[in-house]
């Protein structure tokens, strides 16, 4: 599967966290731009993970409301069919929508990489404790 070269960086970047689920690599994540120029990001965490909910708390914060002055055209979700059709937990995914524009993925990785535990994918960064 080609990745459109725009969502590169920061589909790399998502993929590097330790709680993210894909188990068809790549593909096991969605992502696509609308008619009016803002975009989109889907993937899936292993709930399981000790680490999964502080992914969900730093993506939050980044993303939703780092700062009163620092607010990012971007909105970090939940999304799900009814839990009655699909089953509570396996079909969760979590999105990242860029709701302004010109505020490109590119420029979404560059505030999660300089945000995020580095490296994102050292488990060490994530934990707290």
């Amino acid at each position: 599967m080609t990745t459109d070269p725009k969502f590169e960086t920061l589909l790399e970047l998502l993929e590097k966290r330790p709680a993210i689920d894909l188990p068809a690599g790549r593909k096991s994540n969605g992502y696509g731009t609308s008619e009016n120029g803002n975009w989109w990001t889907k993937s899936s965490l292993n709930t399981e993970h000790p680490l999964a909910w502080r992914h969900v708390q730093e993506l939050g914060h980044v993303l939703n409301h780092i700062s009163v002055d620092e607010r990012l055209p971007t909105v970090f979700k939940p999304m799900s069919s009814p839990s009655y059709m699909n089953g509570v937990v396996e079909f969760l995914s979590w999105v990242i929508e860029g709701t302004g524009p010109g505020f490109t993925p590119d420029e979404c990785a560059a505030y999660l990489a300089g945000r995020l535990p580095v490296p994102v994918d050292d488990e060490s960064k994530w934990d707290l404790e």
